[in-house]
């Protein structure tokens, strides 16, 4: 029995045997991540384990007038050109009826500060950091409603594009030179054939070289997720509902997809799952709990969704609310809290969102999220051990180098075999010493030597072994 006839490897038992002849897969020098089984063929004693954030501090409490009990639809991106983290978010509050679009930044992705901009005035003041206001010229869209900028890394932009975003019900197209001032790049929209009152995206896509939108639509009433691309950023293909395989129907309220940066030829996407008829406080007036789900693709349109939740409510009151956990669009790099550790990954995820609807008056703010860098899904072996093997793979590069965590006591090898899994001559298990530890980037040794250059371009297959240890991720290296 071979992986693929699996329902996505929650538990492996018993021992699989080596699929058939196959056609090698070439994964060059790339980052490989286990979130999906696409590279897995056998496995005996290992189990796919989806990973959780740590909750860390709480980031950026929304407490201006401006910003309301309704903050949400939050964009976090890297900005390369300027050196520091840009955040854009909506402000809204319902007992006010406003929307606006909000703007923060930080050096590190740690400290947020909010910049006081001269540009929309709210209660009589322009001194806010207010960046952007639906035209009372459109009459349809709005455009504050869900605001989702980028960064346009297509060759060859119009600096006056650099900085591009959908925003509205239906899509517009907005453009920006700075990050800051913004207008449309047309007064129609340029997304119509979807719901649209969600998270709408798009993202220069540069392994695809096209523009790659992803937004809401409904399925047979349920919410779902659709995409479309395009060349230009205004002229759209035919929406394109993704597919999940013959997964359970759930409401997925937004998708907060992209390449993930380390390796952008899989997409990760954390849509937030609404599970409408739960109703945890009943002094709430609204029905509804949410969580935030992992799902990953190679084509952008077909999906592995795990059907357990990334990242649970938590034990706060104000994450048990139907509209709350929602994550912010863009993963950070960040320098860990802990001396002498890696860098690691950090989320943000809106919590509180309007509670103050109910008896108790909190307010709405981000919590970051950490995750080890790459550490999404691993594959595990518990002390017993166990081993899984990869289908043929043609790899580029002189190095394996491997993301891994041991406990004391565990340990990982790694074998390199021909295409019916016999050993190839001196890259056997037992010429591999063994690796313990912690590491996100250890190289892998046969009798001493990390030298792989005989076996690049050539059809291989990987058998890994590991007690008491879990395997992130690997990659060939020059």
């Amino acid at each position: 029995m071979t992986l693929p006839t699996l329902r996505f490897l929650v538990l492996i038992a018993g021992t699989c045997t080596l699929a058939g002849a196959a056609e090698p897969i070439s994964i060059g020098s790339r980052l490989e991540l286990f979130v999906d089984n696409f590279l897995i063929d056998q496995a005996e004693g290992v189990e796919q384990v989806l990973q959780t954030p740590i909750p860390r501090e709480v980031a950026l409490v929304f407490d201006r007038p401006w910003e309301g009990m309704a903050s949400a639809y939050h964009t976090i991106m890297r900005d390369e050109s300027a050196g520091l983290y840009r955040a854009y978010y909506r402000g809204m509050d319902f007992k006010e009826g406003h929307e606006v679009t909000c703007y923060a930044e930080s050096a590190n992705g740690l400290t947020w500060t909010r910049p006081t901009f001269d540009l929309y005035e709210y209660n009589g003041s322009r001194q806010n950091n207010i960046i952007w206001k639906h035209p009372t010229s459109l009459k349809q869209g709005r455009t504050a409603h869900n605001f989702t900028p980028f960064v346009d890394t297509r060759p060859g932009v119009p600096a006056d594009q650099r900085y591009k975003a959908l925003a509205g019900m239906p899509a517009h197209a907005l453009v920006s030179a700075d990050a800051i001032h913004w207008k449309l790049l047309s007064h129609t929209p340029v997304l119509t054939d979807g719901t649209f009152d969600s998270q709408n995206l798009a993202f220069w896509d540069r392994s695809r070289q096209t523009y790659v939108a992803y937004f809401r639509t409904f399925i047979d009433g349920v919410r779902s997720i659709a995409t479309a691309t395009s060349p230009d950023f205004l002229q759209w293909s035919t929406t394109f509902p993704l597919q999940f395989g013959n997964l359970p129907t759930e409401h997925l309220y937004t998708n907060v997809i992209a390449p993930y940066f380390r390796a952008p030829h899989i997409y990760l996407g954390f849509p937030r799952r609404m599970v409408p008829d739960r109703h945890k406080f009943k002094d709430f007036p609204i029905s509804g709990a949410c969580d935030d789900l992992l799902m990953s693709s190679r084509d952008g349109k077909n999906w592995h969704r795990w059907r357990e939740a990334f990242l649970r409510p938590g034990p706060q009151r104000g994450t048990w609310l139907k509209y709350g956990n929602l994550m912010a669009w863009g993963t950070l790099v960040t320098q860990p809290i802990t001396r002498h550790t890696p860098e690691e990954l950090s989320f943000y995820r809106n919590e509180y969102y309007r509670e103050g609807q109910g008896p108790n008056d909190y307010v709405c703010y981000w919590r970051r999220y950490t995750l080890r860098m790459d550490g999404f899904v691993s594959m595990r072996a518990k002390a017993a051990g166990g081993t899984f093997t990869t289908k043929p793979v043609v790899f580029a590069g002189h190095e394996l180098v491997l993301n891994y965590a041991t406990s004391a006591a565990g340990r990982l090898r790694v074998e390199i075999t021909d295409l019916s899994g016999a050993p190839l001559p001196g890259f056997e298990l037992d010429n591999c010493p063994i690796l313990f530890g912690d590491s996100i980037a250890e190289a892998v040794t046969w009798s001493g030597d990390p030298n792989l250059s005989a076996l690049a371009g050539k059809p291989v297959r990987l058998k890994f072994e590991l007690r008491d240890a879990d395997l992130y991720a690997f990659q060939f290296q020059p």
